[in-house]
């Protein structure tokens, strides 16, 4: 196994050499298994190996980004002449810089947070009996016509970053996921539907057996769809589609969005977002979660804070070069991959959950949409305008009648976030842990 610290110094020194005022490096060492079965047969079997390098370079206040997947010392020399090159020709950025040494994270252990399980890596046949597992369970549900699609995969990863100011820290991340695909129906009645898992650690996965039941059921739940009526509707979310309510109100208090302008929420500082007593924490420290870490992409230390509190909006999302923007300091949100440079990311997100079941909110929203599934997505990010495709179940008088398809729903994301209910039945193991939302008074766009 490489190195990587020693990697990422190697990198450093070679931009030093090249002319560079300052520059960070990050190296990530990563394997991969893909497995693929239909019809109780492999369909693909995939494996992929190997190490991936980035470079950032600064002059004065103009800078460049540069990647390699080729680690060899004439390779990094070449790599980092070119990277001081394109930033001699590059603008001047004044929001350009590494984070100040006092201000970056005194620890970098991550072993607390348990994010790679250190287990041995799967074997491919475990992985292809997993999937066939599910597979064989989907398909004995009588009502499904055909299990499209079944997978499994795992993936290791080890991360190092490393600059100039003095950083130099590392972690490893590991994930195993089973994944199945169903279909009901025949031409133009097919419906199909889903379940998956996806772990940090193997111990903790579901029975792949349960898994292909479950996509049965759903898509076997979905024959029959119709169109519903168009009219002004209560809409409940379900807990697998809840959380994209919230990443649309990530994006419009992202940092970058902020200082573009470019975002409906970027005079609310301050405001009521969300309902009174609901709030959305974002906790970068959760153990066994995928998104957890104790310093960001630029070194700093990170920590637990609620963007919302208790429905109101506290603060954006802030890296360095975005913090610089608005003339504030970094939230330690940075992220980056090897090719770019960082931008502000969240971590782990948790909604305040009600007090009620996704049952209780059925028989309360009386006749309505529940919403199970979602294609496209219109945003305004400058209204706050929403569009999206949906299908899900029709509600009346408090239970569910029939499924539907091929709707629209229409509303305003402020109008919205302001009458969520929660539900209860939000997954804990979830980087972002949401639960089912009930919302009152949406467009719905069908017959």
């Amino acid at each position: 196994m490489t190195d990587l610290a020693a990697l990422t110094q190697q990198i450093l020194d070679a931009a030093r050499r090249a002319g560079a005022d300052d520059a960070d490096a990050i190296a990530v060492q990563g394997t991969s298994i893909s497995i693929d079965v239909r019809q109780g047969q492999l369909e693909k079997a995939e494996r992929s190996e190997g190490v991936d390098i980035g470079l950032r370079v600064q002059l004065g206040q103009r800078q460049a980004c540069v990647s390699s997947s080729d680690s060899r010392p004439a390779a990094i020399a070449e790599m980092a002449d070119r990277a001081v090159a394109m930033a001699r020709e590059a603008p001047e950025d004044p929001t350009v810089g590494l984070a100040d040494k006092d201000a970056l994270a005194r620890s970098t252990d991550s072993a607390h947070l348990e994010l790679c399980d250190d287990s041995p890596e799967p074997d491919p046949a475990a992985l292809q009996d997993a999937a066939l597992r599910a597979e064989a369970a989907a398909q004995e549900n009588l009502g499904i016509s055909q299990v499209s699609d079944t997978s499994a995969g795992y993936s290791r990863r080890q991360i190092h970053m490393a600059a100039t100011n003095g950083f130099s820290g590392g972690y490893a991340r590991s994930d195993i996921g089973l994944s199945c695909v169903a279909i009901s129906g025949a031409g133009a009645a097919m419906e199909r539907d889903y379940d998956y898992d996806s772990r940090i650690f193997q111990a903790d996965m579901r029975d792949p057996a349960d898994i292909g039941r479950t996509a049965a059921a759903r898509a076997v739940e979905r024959a029959g769809s119709r169109r519903p009526r168009t009219g002004a509707y209560p809409v409940l979310f379900d807990e697998r589609v809840a959380s994209s309510l919230i990443g649309h109100l990530v994006q419009a208090i992202n940092g970058s969005a902020i200082a573009r302008g470019a975002s409906f929420l970027r005079g609310a500082l301050g405001e009521q977002i969300l309902p009174d007593g609901m709030s959305l924490i974002e906790d970068p420290h959760r153990p066994r979660a995928f998104a957890s870490k104790v310093f960001d992409a630029e070194g700093l230390p990170t920590q637990r804070r609620a963007l919302i509190d208790n429905g109101t909006l506290t603060g954006w999302t802030l890296d360095l070069a975005t913090g610089r923007k608005l003339a504030l300091p970094s939230t330690a949100n940075a992220s980056r991959g090897t090719s770019a440079p960082p931008s502000p990311s969240v971590t782990n997100l948790a909604l305040t959950q009600g007090s009620t079941s996704r049952a209780d909110l059925i028989a309360q929203m009386g006749t309505g949409l529940l919403v199970t599934s979602m294609i496209g997505s219109t945003i305004n990010p400058n209204t706050g305008d929403y569009s999206r495709g949906a299908a899900g179940f029709w509600v009346q008088n408090g239970e569910i009648t029939h499924p539907v398809n091929e709707c629209t729903i229409a509303g305003n994301l402020r109008d919205m976030w302001r009458s969520m209910i929660a539900a209860n039945d939000a997954r804990p193991h979830l980087s972002r842990v949401v639960p089912s939302l009930l919302v009152e008074g949406l467009t719905l766009a069908g017959d």
